[in-house]
């Protein structure tokens, strides 16, 4: 038995190795996200870290247009064809500046409609920009370092920028008056630091090129990308705007601190997701067999379900560990326990559809999921919630049942297309 483990892990071993920098990369971002997390949500009140929140993830759904979604080319070119990558990066250069506006009015409408009695116009922009233009902006120079395969580099990347934030809480804790537009502030500077050191000193080195034709034969694929991505993060993050909407800034602000330490043991799994896909995109046999779909499902399942258990139990053994705050909200974590297993299998589903190249399908599917999550949270959080005071725990038993539902939803969408393009992965595989 021990042979065949040592062969197997000896004839992958450029596997073991990447997913290896990727694993270490994603603890020491969990550790540097967890020291920032305590420290941002024990200085601002709930209800401020509930507007937080869901102001940055208006920024985060918006930000998936940035460039019209040209990232998808450079991303397939860096880990295709290098050689165009600087023709590439010009596209994409040019995409961003032409979207910003695009991207800027689609912030302000938001902000009328949700945002505008709740927080100043000043704080929202501050924390929408830092999300939509410059950790997009680290995000792609990571993306591209994924792509070359430099996958060590990425991840000492996000660690650098994570600490950025780590850095701006610890001087908002420190050094602030606790207010949401001081925070806005600070947020923004860090955000600005990470993207400039990122492009500065992490972006392969490319001698910049401009060929339009090769840059309008890639538009309609990828706005097809970007649509489908923006869809997919709007389903994925619509959960805190409804909250919010819904529940109020301190129902919001209970949720956001659950779903923020949820997606921080989601980071182990983004990195196997990393390589999996990757692996689809060079040889997309990889999805043909059952027992690969079965063992990556089950593998997503460990990871999330042993993940939240460990943050439960080791917050419930060591309560002050993060601040009174959080720590008299995170027991809660024991009735999500399910949440994020279904999250992250709805992600490698909407992975899996884009490493295949159906777009089309991978945006309906997240348009179905997310008008899904809308009725069933609103449907939860008026029969169920009984508000921050008589709260028992109920809606968020309900929660685990809602992601449930959307997990069965997102596969019996999903693996159909599996067959349909089975004649494609056999010809390719010849």
């Amino acid at each position: 038995m021990y042979d065949k483990i040592k062969t197997l892990i000896n004839n992958n071993m450029d596997k073991v190795s990447a997913y290896a920098a990727l694993v270490g990369g994603a603890a020491g971002r969990l550790v540097v996200s967890l020291v920032y997390f305590i420290s941002i949500a024990n200085t601002l009140a709930v209800e401020d870290f509930g507007l937080f929140a869901t102001a940055s993830a208006t920024g985060i759904v918006i930000s998936r247009f940035f460039a019209f979604g040209f990232t998808s080319p450079l991303y397939r070119i860096a880990t295709a064809k290098r050689r165009l990558l600087g023709v590439y990066t010009s596209g994409m250069i040019v995409g961003g500046i032409l979207s910003l506006p695009i991207m800027a009015l689609a912030a302000y409408l938001v902000f009328l409609m949700l945002f505008e009695d709740q927080m100043t116009a000043l704080a929202f922009a501050c924390i929408v920009f830092a999300e939509i233009l410059f950790w997009r902006s680290m995000e792609i120079v990571a993306i591209i370092l994924n792509g070359v395969y430099k996958f060590g580099v990425a991840s000492i990347l996000v660690i650098i920028a994570t600490m950025m934030k780590m850095f701006a809480a610890f001087g908002f804790a420190f050094f602030s008056t606790a207010l949401l537009e001081d925070w806005a502030v600070y947020y923004i500077i860090a955000n600005a630091t990470s993207a400039l050191l990122a492009v500065a000193f992490f972006y392969p080195s490319v001698r910049l090129r401009w060929r339009p034709s090769l840059y309008l034969a890639r538009w309609v694929d990828s706005l097809a990308v970007a649509s489908a991505e923006f869809v997919y993060f709007a389903q994925s993050e619509l959960d805190k705007i409804v909250v919010l909407a819904i529940g109020g800034p301190q129902i919001a602000g209970l949720y956001a601190i659950l779903i923020r330490l949820v997606d921080l043991t989601a980071l182990p799994v983004r990195s196997l997701l990393t390589l999996v896909i990757q692996q689809i995109l060079c040889k997309k046999s990889t999805i043909q067999s059952m027992k690969n779909r079965f063992l990556i499902e089950g593998t997503i399942v460990i990871i999330s379900f042993t993940g939240i258990m460990a943050m439960a139990i080791f917050i419930m053994l060591f309560p002050n560990v993060l601040g009174e705050q959080v720590s008299q909200i995170a027991p809660y974590l024991f009735i999500l326990a399910l949440v994020p297993c279904f999250r992250n299998l709805i992600e490698y589903h909407s992975e899996l559809l884009y490493a295949i190249n159906r777009t089309l399908l991978r945006t309906s599917n997240a348009a179905l999921i997310g008008v899904m999550k809308v009725g069933l949270l609103t449907w939860i959080l008026k029969t169920f919630n009984t508000g921050i005071e008589g709260d028992d725990g109920s809606w968020l038993i309900m929660i685990n049942v809602m992601f449930g539902m959307l997990y069965v939803t997102s596969i019996l969408l999903t693996y159909p297309a599996m067959r349909k393009v089975a004649p494609i992965i056999k010809k390719q595989s010849a």
